[in-house]
């Protein structure tokens, strides 16, 4: 490292934005500044930081050019974890600040630390470096010029490529390609074998538990032989917080690969229980060359870098200068990453944060536009390269959409197709309802229209872009063959009865152009005809009964233009189904390879098409039972977003039945909270009724019953949490509602997540006591506020001890944080489903009243389980609202008192049992030590 650029580091000014305002100014001196003086001074000079976006919010201004100790991170250390804060920042690089003070002073260090990194890579990736830096320096980037002279004379001199060092796909390997591999065997796995598995999985060091060995051996019968069609062998298993249920299902899981030669899908709701079991599956697999092999992580297509589009965004190195930024770091992750998952793999989702969606997330296939064996990367993509792996691997995590999704697509393959997955793990099985009511769900959108004009008819109107046409994707296939060649063509046409950009502008205007738009409009006019607060900036909604004059009218002309642009689709679909069958002994492996994969996208966009069309004829008549039908009108703060026909399953796991259990041989559905845990009656034992488990797995839709098996916590709930619902705020008042919040945190020392029902509440909150805390040296942390993606604001919360939290009720299932980070969970009210149409057809089909509580049961007991995710954990539960129902009490442990007290109670109860459980586990500390 040149005493130059040591030196040039030294005249940086750092800034720290946390509790308070830090600035660290040339010649050593620390001062604490007011947010306005600190802009000031960011503004004249730009400073090293941690995070602008987030710098610039706690300031109150706007982004600033700023020297970001994240992006400087992310070009050296490409897919390598940091939390986007100065003090995870420097603990990553082994820096330990005790203040933010001490962090300020330590940013240069930090920066000369991987600046002195980057020349000790390896030769090649050190040249595409160089070339990279050498394309920011004249793009502006700040950091170029440090890294250049970090690389010395010799980077200067590196030869520049067309594309500036983008073009990282030269480099990638290609993916190998094996034959099918054949049906597995249907040997079954012992609960002997199952719990021997689970002893080696935990190994000496673990002590093995007769619960967990129990789970193991129960979830063990999901995969003994399927004994009839249409019905697998079904557990539903619940598993308390505490059982061990990740190595538990994963015992007999691995089991039964290796004796059959099969896969196991393991398929769970959130990224962070993904990740999670990948972890324990290094337990099997130690050998990363193995598990690399066995062991696959499958996302939808949309997550995955495209290497197509980043090639287009490149545009030969002529990319616009602030997008060269992203496009460099993505490149140089590219060349690092695992698998190329850009939304929750190796990926740094703050980069999200940082350089916006569409210059990062924006690189993924969203549209379905693949064109598969005819992109020049296709030997290189990583899509492709996952696909093949699964089919190879011994274990896949997934997530419940793309299971869901690749079923539903595949509902009418052969029931021997070797490729489809017979055995599946279902994780956080609560969730499926929920999974299964987006997956199966149709919506005849402005924004879903547009994005299937855009998949049919590509750019239009001189737009750029990097959307592909159908045309520019497949013309070349059926350019000889005439039928072919006027199907697309009448396709082509025919799309433009869909919507097309500007849509929603025209529509306000009472402009509507093409079938789409018209129809459109009256769903629109009829919304805000039938509203009580049409000026509500909120979404609106309304029943398609009684349409106003004019709309069936609309709707059977759009029904009438989509059915023209189904009939050529229909033939195109044809000559390409015969092109497969009449040549082939002509075609190639990549030509076969496309013509399929157009065949499945004309499909789905057939599918949805078919369904639209349906929605729109059904208009007239009654919808049928089994759907809810329904006009909606989307807003994002006041600005409508969205508009349209919405159908959904009146019970969405009926076709989850029909598309994944029924065509399975085995599955495991397993979560802590299957069950609702509805008041005993007084023919009944409490908490012994399956029934609502059977309704929300789909269960009830096979014909026969399921196995059920509890496995009740081992945790001391009574001993170790507390519960409380405070009866003197009034929740309508968010001044006393903020101040209560402040109060329980502080009283706690922070550690608190404060779950809300709704986002205007949230940030009423978190306006409110920002000061408070930060003065009290507790970071406040809030969804909807900070401009960091969910999963990072929780690492975030995770790591800083003193931290608080604030999230939407639906954020809750992401908080997995175990230790004293969460102490304290406070819900600022009864969180009831949110009463709209959809939820008003299902209440009366599930029960009333009763249905209600069993979805807020739920919820409360799920929020309740962040408390205590291990055996040494403790916290305080609290409810800020007097009207909380006794029915709804059971959703807690019955060992543990519910207290109803006022709001100094509430804080006194809060800092004197966490004080006192603190105090134990130092003693207990102390005496382990």
């Amino acid at each position: 490292m040149t005493d130059t650029l040591q030196s040039a580091i030294a005249r940086l000014p750092a800034l720290v934005a946390g509790g308070g305002v830090a600035w660290w100014a040339e010649g050593g001196r620390i001062e604490k500044l007011s947010p306005d003086a600190a802009a000031r001074r960011a503004r004249a000079t730009p400073p090293l930081l941690v995070h602008g976006r987030a710098t610039a919010t706690r300031l109150g201004i706007e982004p600033f050019p700023a020297f970001d100790l994240l992006d400087l991170f992310a070009f050296v250390r490409p897919a390598k974890f940091c939390l986007p804060t100065p003090h995870g920042l420097l603990a990553r690089i082994g820096l330990d600040a005790a203040d933010d003070e001490e962090a300020a002073q330590y940013l240069q260090e930090a920066a000369l630390t991987l600046l002195h990194e980057l020349p000790q890579q390896k030769p090649r990736a050190l040249r595409r470096a160089a070339r990279l830096a050498q394309t920011l320096q004249k793009a502006g980037w700040p950091w170029a010029p440090y890294l250049l002279a970090a690389m010395g004379p010799e980077a200067a001199s590196v030869p520049a490529s067309g594309f500036g060092g983008l073009d990282i796909w030269q480099e990638l390997p290609e993916w190998v390609d094996y034959a099918p591999p054949p049906p597995p065997d249907t040997q079954s796995v012992s609960p002997t074998e199952a719990r021997e598995r689970l002893a080696r999985l935990l190994g000496t060091a673990s002590e093995l538990r007769e619960s967990q060995a129990d789970y193991a051996a129960t979830a063990a019968q999901a995969f003994a032989p399927r004994e009839m069609i249409g019905m697998p062998e079904l557990v539903l298993a619940e598993a308390g917080t505490g059982i061990g249920k990740t190595l538990g299902y994963i015992a007999p899981a691995s089991v039964w690969a290796e004796k059959n030669g099969g896969t196991v899908w393991l398929s769970t709701y959130t990224k962070n229980l993904q990740r999670q079991i990948d972890r324990e599956l290094d337990r099997l697999f130690a050998d990363p060359v193995e598990k690399a092999q066995k062991v696959v992580i499958r996302k939808g297509r949309e997550n995955y870098l495209c290497l197509l589009n980043l090639e287009d965004a490149a545009q030969g190195g002529a990319a616009r200068p602030q997008d060269l930024v992203p496009l460099s770091l993505i490149a140089r992750w590219a060349g690092a990453t695992r698998d190329g998952d850009l939304a929750g793999g190796d990926f740094p989702a703050w980069a999200v944060d940082l350089h916006g969606r569409n210059r990062t997330l924006g690189l993924t296939d969203q549209r379905g536009e693949c064109i598969h064996a005819g992109c020049p990367h296709y030997r290189k993509c990583f899509i492709e390269r996952a696909v093949r792996k699964s089919r190879k691997a011994e274990m896949v995590i997934a997530n419940h959409a793309l299971v869901m999704i690749q079923a539903a697509q595949g509902m009418n393959a052969a029931e021997d197709d070797p490729q489809k997955p017979l055995r599946y793990v279902f994780d956080e099985g609560h969730h499926l309802f929920d999974a299964a009511d987006s997956a199966f769900a149709a919506h005849l959108t402005g924004q879903e229209a547009i994005e299937l004009r855009r998949w049919l008819r590509g750019p239009e109107g001189g737009r750029r872009s990097r959307a592909r046409g159908l045309a520019n994707r497949i013309g070349d296939l059926v350019a000889q063959d005439e039928r072919g060649r006027n199907a697309l063509e009448g396709v082509n046409e025919a799309a433009r009865a869909l919507p097309s950009d500007g849509w929603l502008a025209r529509i306000t205007d009472g402009n509507p152009a093409g079938h789409g738009e018209k129809f459109l409009s009256k769903v629109r006019q009829q919304i805000l005809a039938r509203s009580a607060q049409p000026d509500s900036p909120y979404g609106l909604e309304c029943p398609t009964k009684e349409p106003i004059a004019g709309l069936l009218e609309a709707a059977e002309s759009f029904a009438t233009g989509i059915e023209r642009m189904l009939e050529p689709m229909n033939g195109l679909a044809k000559s390409l189904s015969d092109m497969l069958a009449d040549e082939t002994a002509e075609l190639d492996t990549a030509t076969r390879a496309r013509i399929e994969g157009a065949l499945r996208g004309l499909l789905r966009r057939k599918l949805t098409l078919e369904a639209w069309r349906s929605m729109l004829l059904d208009l007239r008549t009654e919808t049928p039972a089994t759907f809810v039908d329904w006009f909606g009108l989307e807003r994002i703060d006041g600005r409508d977003f969205d508009l349209g026909l919405y159908r959904h399953y009146l019970d969405p796991m009926l076709p989850f039945a029909a598309a994944v259990l029924k065509p399975a041989h085995g599955v495991a559905i397993t979560s802590a909270t299957l069950r609702d845990m509805a008041p005993a009656k007084a023919d009944a034992a409490p908490g012994q009724d399956w029934a609502s488990a059977d309704i929300r797995t789909g269960a009830r839709h096979l014909p026969q019953p399921g196995r059920h098996a509890a496995f009740p916590s081992p945790f001391d709930y009574a001993a170790r949490t507390r519960v409380l619902v405070v009866t003197d705020v009034r929740r309508d008042a968010m001044d006393q509602v903020a101040a209560a919040y402040r109060e329980l945190f502080l009283a706690a020392g922070g550690g608190g997540l404060g779950l809300f029902t709704a986002i205007f509440r949230l940030r009423a909150v978190q306006k409110r006591i920002l000061k408070p805390l930060a003065a009290a040296g507790l970071p406040l942390y809030a969804q909807h506020v900070d401009p960091l993606d969910n999963a990072t604001l929780v690492d975030i919360f995770r790591a800083e001890e003193h931290a608080c939290l604030l999230g939407t009720d639906a954020m809750r299932d992401g908080v997995d944080v175990p230790g004293a980070s969460l102490r304290l969970v406070v819900f600022d009210r009864v969180p009831w489903p949110r009463p709209d149409l959809l939820h008003k057809a299902r209440k009366a089909a599930f029960g009333g009243q009763a249905y209600d509580d069993l979805l807020t049961r739920l919820k409360l007991k799920q929020a309740y389980g962040r408390l205590l995710r291990r055996a040494e954990d403790y916290g305080v539960f609290v409810v800020l609202d007097a009207q909380l129902p006794s029915r709804l009490l059971s959703a807690f442990p019955p060992s543990v008192e519910v207290r109803r007290i006022g709001i100094a109670e509430a804080v006194a109860e809060t800092r004197g049992f966490l004080q006192q459980m603190q105090a134990g586990r130092v003693t207990q500390d102390t005496l382990e030590a």
